[in-house]
C-alpha cells in the first residue's frame, strides 16, 4: 500500500482495495442486482409500449428506472467482478469515473423525486389546473433541469474531491469509491473544502426533504376532505410509496456522508452505503408497481402482446 506524500494534481490513487465483506454476500448481491435490471427494465418497458401509460406521473417514473439502472450498475458489478477475480482493487481513473457517474446519477433521482411530489401536489391539491401546469413541455423540461443539475453537482463534488493530496494509502473500506471514505486518504486540513461543499449539499438535501414533507402535508389535507373511502384509498397508494422512497433514501445518505468517520472500519458505514445506493434501486419497482393496478394491467397486456 503506498502511503507516501503526493504532489497535488498527479494520479495520487493508483488502485483502490474495496471492501472484502461483499465476497461474503456475493450471491445476496447478485441476486439483488438481477432483481433490480429485471424490475426496472420492465417498468421502462411497459411505460414506453402502452399509451394509457403516458402521463407525467408515469414519465418520471420511467426517468427514475433509467436512473436505477445506471446507479446499481455503476457500483455492484465492479464489486462481484473484483470479488470473482479476487483483485479487490479499481483503477484510479475508474474511482474517477464511480463517483461522477454515482454523484451523477444520485442527484437527478433525488431531483426527479421531488419533481415527482411536486406532481402528486398539483394532482391532488390543484386537479381542475394539473393538465395545463403538468402539460407535456412542462415535463421535459422538468425532466431536463433535473439531468442538467446531476451533471453539474457530479462535476464540482468530482472535481473537487480529486483536486485534494492524497497521501493516506490507498485502502478504501467501502465496496466503491466513496468520497467520505476517500477523504480519509487526504493529507492535513486539505479536505476540509469538500467536507464544506459535502455538509451544504446534504442541509440543501435536507431543505429539499422538508418541502416535500410541506408538501405531503398538504396533500393529505386535501386527501382528508374526499368524501369516497375509495378516492381517499388511491390518493394514498400514489402518495405513501413516494414519501418512503424519499425518506430512505435522504435519511440514509445524510447519515453517511453527515457522521464523523472514523480510522477503523465500520460495518455501519457498509449498511449505510448499501441502504442509499443499492436498495433504492431494487426497491422502487416494487413500492410503485407491486400495488398499482395501472402498472399491473399494462404488464398483462404487454406479456399478450409477446
Amino acid at each position: 500500500m503506498g502511503g507516501e506524500s503526493q504532489r497535488r494534481g498527479t494520479k495520487n490513487i493508483r488502485e483502490v482495495d474495496a471492501s472484502e465483506r461483499i465476497g461474503k454476500g456475493l450471491e445476496v448481491f447478485l441476486v439483488i442486482y438481477l432483481a433490480a435490471l429485471v424490475g426496472n427494465l420492465l417498468i421502462f418497458m411497459v411505460i414506453v409500449f402502452d399509451h394509457h401509460l403516458h402521463t407525467p406521473m408515469y414519465f418520471f417514473l420511467m426517468n427514475l428506472s433509467v436512473l436505477d439502472l445506471g446507479s446499481i450498475s455503476v457500483i455492484v458489478p465492479k464489486s462481484m467482478a473484483n470479488s470473482l477475480m479476487n483483485i479487490r482493487s479499481i483503477s484510479y481513473a475508474g474511482c474517477v469515473a464511480q463517483v461522477f457517474f454515482l454523484l451523477f446519477l444520485l442527484e437527478v433521482d433525488f431531483s426527479l423525486l421531488i419533481i415527482m411530489a411536486y406532481d402528486r401536489y398539483v394532482a391532488i391539491c390543484q386537479p381542475l389546473h394539473y393538465e395545463t401546469i403538468m402539460n407535456s413541455r412542462a415535463c421535459i423540461q422538468m425532466a431536463a433541469g433535473a439531468w442538467i443539475s446531476g451533471i453539474l453537482y457530479s462535476v464540482l463534488h468530482t472535481g473537487n474531491t480529486f483536486a485534494l493530496t492524497f497521501c493516506g494509502g490507498n485502502m478504501v473500506d467501502q465496496f466503491f469509491c466513496e468520497i467520505p471514505q476517500l477523504l480519509k486518504l487526504t493529507c492535513s486540513d486539505s479536505y476540509l473544502t469538500e467536507v464544506r461543499v459535502l455538509a451544504f449539499s446534504i442541509c440543501l438535501f435536507l431543505g429539499c426533504f422538508i418541502f416535500i414533507i410541506v408538501s405531503y402535508v398538504q396533500i393529505f389535507k386535501s386527501v382528508l376532505r374526499i368524501p369516497s373511502e375509495q378516492g381517499r384509498h388511491k390518493a394514498f397508494s400514489t402518495c405513501l410509496p413516494h414519501l418512503i422512497v424519499v425518506s430512505l433514501f435522504v435519511c440514509s445518505s445524510s447519515f453517511a456522508y453527515l457522521k464523523p468517520t472514523s480510522s477503523s472500519p465500520s460495518a455501519l458505514d457498509l449498511v449505510m452505503a448499501v441502504l442509499y445506493s443499492v436498495l433504492p434501486p431494487i426497491m422502487n419497482p416494487i413500492i410503485y408497481s407491486m400495488r398499482n393496478k395501472e402498472m399491473k394491467a399494462a404488464l398483462r397486456r404487454l406479456t399478450e402482446c409477446m
